[in-house]
């Protein structure tokens, strides 16, 4: 019986001490969490902007492209001029697009990485050391979204 209030306390001593170095352990582990969405900071971007009216004005440029391209293709009655002009213009198409989607990935890229370091300067600023997606947190964090705005601008 004296070996089993014996056992008890150790068991009792070792819960307490554990929970005692838990927290301790886990007080130390403040983090400053803020928040933002990034759409709202994207929508608003004046880069992001030019970007769409120069994506829809090239794609303007294409359309009107491809609408001589059927009118000259359509005027040649000789079999094997037409079959040769489809694919000059097929190719010219072809690189056309390609060239305006590299542009557009390089500028897209541009910009996300000009506002990753509006956001990242942001948190630095506000001495945050984690900054989430505001879709992916249901509760908490500071909303940064306004002044990355102001900056992105």
């Amino acid at each position: 019986m004296e070996n089993k209030g014996k056992i008890f306390a150790v068991g009792i001593s070792a819960f307490v001490i554990g929970l005692l170095l838990n927290n301790f352990a886990m007080s130390d582990v403040t983090s400053k969490i803020a928040v933002v969405d990034v759409q709202q900071v994207v929508n608003s971007s004046a880069q992001v902007q030019a970007l769409k009216k120069e994506q829809q004005a090239k794609s303007k440029d294409i359309v009107t492209f491809i609408e001589k391209a059927r009118k000259d293709v359509a005027a040649t009655t000789d079999v094997k001029k037409k079959q040769a002009l489809e694919q000059k213009y097929n190719n010219e198409l072809k690189a056309k697009k390609e060239a305006m989607d590299k542009n557009y990935s390089t500028k897209l890229s541009a910009i996300d990485a000009a506002i990753t370091s509006k956001i990242a300067e942001q948190a630095k600023v506000g001495n945050y050391d984690i900054v989430l997606a505001k879709g992916v947190v249901l509760y908490g964090g500071d909303d940064i979204t306004e002044a990355v705005k102001k900056v992105v601008k």
